[in-house]
């Protein structure tokens, strides 16, 4: 038997085994399982089997916990430390607010700019003059690096800008036959 609430939330129950029981899969999980479900997107509620308290919060601090013991960690100790300091603060009640909009501003940030680099290098216009930036950045970086600048010809000087004028040429086309 599924159960789930009116929300498509997925029940969680805890036992006072500390075991966990799906009640979607009628299954047991584990930690390992309620984080990958989170990493997919699904939504649960974990509650306490014998007096049906949400626990969800102290089960996902939990999991935060393991993920940091494991060296993956990604938590500051200044971070750590200042909000530790938060407790009791007249501000304490506006940091969860504040910390769930900077995340979904985070991760709004983050599938923006994937975005932006996976569009710079698919087969766009772009995508060439993308490449020629990038690897002349990297020879002004290694340049950088060694304190001399990487030895250039004045033929490939040459070619390069001939690349781009046709490239621009090229481009100029494009919007015109975009503007009929």
């Amino acid at each position: 038997m599924k159960k789930r609430n009116s929300d498509d939330t997925v029940i969680i129950k805890k036992y006072a085994n500390r075991r966990l029981y799906n009640t979607e899969t009628s299954s047991y999980i584990t930690l390992e399982h309620l984080a990958a479900m989170t990493r997919e997107g699904r939504d649960f509620k974990v509650v306490d089997a014998k007096t049906d308290a949400d626990i969800t919060h102290n089960v996902l601090t939990q999991i935060i916990m393991e993920e940091e013991a494991r060296g993956t960690s990604m938590l500051p100790v200044n971070f750590l430390r200042q909000l530790i300091a938060m407790y009791g603060d007249s501000m304490q009640a506006m940091v969860p607010g504040y910390l769930d909009a900077s995340m979904d501003s985070f991760r709004r940030n983050q599938e923006q700019f994937k975005s932006a680099v996976e569009g710079a290098f698919a087969n766009s216009p772009f995508a060439e003059i993308t490449k020629r930036n990038i690897e002349m950045f990297e020879a002004a970086t290694e340049a950088f690096k060694s304190g001399h600048p990487a030895p250039a010809s004045e033929a490939s000087k040459d070619d390069e800008i001939a690349a781009l004028k046709a490239e621009m040429a090229r481009l100029q086309d494009k919007i015109e036959k975009l503007a009929k």
